[in-house]
């Protein structure tokens, strides 16, 4: 365990497979950990306790027999519109995952999906209980960021994985399009993974993606900033901790910020025509426009950071007219890799997430970046469940 009481999945699983403890123990203190902590943060729409210690048993089972798995006894949240059935589930469960329960979504009522909901009351931020953990894997993103699970299932057709993940001060990762089979009829929604560390996100792209493990940068990464995309008004703390941690990054890491001028339209009126029930599927000038640019972009740099959200976390009330998704659904159009990272809490002490974005199929050149910032920006982090 780190200094608030965590350990990571990596860790958990090389522990159990290793004979040290079992994952019959793990996932009994992954249980103790939901029943003290969310009876506040609702992040559990139910937990299949009987499940989970059977599970565990067999990994234990498995591991004697000397098989490999990658994920041995990794208590995992699942986000209840996935279940065990996504392609993801199954493959984290394959490599030894043991699921927990399902994680909160929003409910109907309300076209704000930034929020999750329980049959025993709306989920809140485990940072302020006055504010939502966005959505719309509300509950995923909450039980990783209150330490009773280290690692979760989401899924992102407009920023649904990254925006309860900066809202709720933890790493939520959108792959390249297409690497996973899309969640809607769209093409705009794709599964990935909530976590604390990027580590167990490149755990995760092991197991589910079949990707190498990524080396450290072995070259200073060309890195554009835009706070606003050319169209987005942001929360002045917003502005200021991103502007703060990316310089913060710029003077520790390998990576040099360049100057750019990058206005793109708007992607609302395009976003809500491709989700309709009869899809717009004609080729519409904003994406050709908004394609074009960020082409020329990524001809010039390696990456572009931008706040993963316009706003802070919203009370319960909803957002107002702020549209939570502005820097994030157009790479939902776009197709191309993100992540969202911790930045750091505003003067209310709440999180602010530092979304990264790469070339299509640069997922690689997005993990090695991702671990630089961690390396170079310190994380707040709320003490682990499993240690109160």
């Amino acid at each position: 365990m780190d200094d608030d009481g965590w350990v990571g999945a990596g860790e958990i699983a090389a522990t159990v497979r290793s004979g040290k403890v079992s994952a019959v123990t793990v996932v009994e203190a992954a249980l103790e950990a939901v029943e003290r902590a969310d009876a506040g943060i609702k992040a559990f729409r139910e937990v299949w306790s009987d499940t989970a210690r059977e599970r565990a048993s067999g990994v234990d089972e498995a591991v004697a027999k000397g098989k490999h798995l990658p994920l041995a006894g990794v208590p995992l949240a699942v986000k209840a519109s996935e279940g065990i059935e996504s392609l993801q589930a199954r493959k984290l469960l394959e490599a030894g995952a043991v699921p927990i329960g399902p994680t909160s979504v929003p409910g109907p009522g309300t076209e704000w999906k930034t929020w999750g909901t329980t049959d025993r009351g709306r989920t809140v931020n485990p940072w302020r209980a006055d504010a939502t953990p966005g959505g719309s894997s509300a509950g995923s993103a909450a039980a990783v960021a209150a330490g009773m699970v280290p690692l979760a299932t989401a899924s992102d057709g407009a920023g649904s994985t990254r925006i309860p993940a900066a809202w709720c001060g933890v790493v939520g990762y959108k792959p390249t399009t297409g690497l996973l089979p899309a969640r809607d009829r769209a093409g705009l929604g794709t599964g990935g993974p909530v976590a604390r560390s990027i580590a167990d996100v490149e755990l995760y792209r092991s197991v589910v993606l079949g990707s190498e493990p990524v080396p450290p940068l072995s070259r200073t990464l060309r890195v554009a900033c835009s706070l606003t995309l050319g169209f987005n008004q942001v929360d002045p703390e917003v502005a200021r901790v991103v502007d703060r941690v990316v310089r913060m990054w710029s003077e520790g890491g390998r990576v040099s910020l360049q100057e750019v001028d990058l206005i793109l339209i708007d992607p609302a009126a395009s976003w809500l025509a491709k989700r309709r029930k009869t899809p717009d599927t004609k080729v519409r000038d904003d994406d050709a426009a908004n394609r074009a640019a960020l082409d020329d972009l990524f001809g010039s740099v390696d990456l572009l950071v931008t706040p993963t959200t316009p706003n802070l976390p919203h009370g319960h009330g909803g957002p107002g007219k702020v549209m939570s998704v502005g820097f994030t659904w157009l790479f939902n159009i776009t197709g191309h890799p993100a992540i969202s990272l911790p930045g750091g809490l505003s003067a209310g002490g709440l999180p602010v997430g530092v979304q990264l974005v790469a070339g299509h199929h640069r997922d690689d050149v997005l993990m090695a970046a991702a671990a630089d910032y961690e390396r170079n920006v310190p994380w707040p982090f709320l003490p682990s469940a499993c240690s109160r």
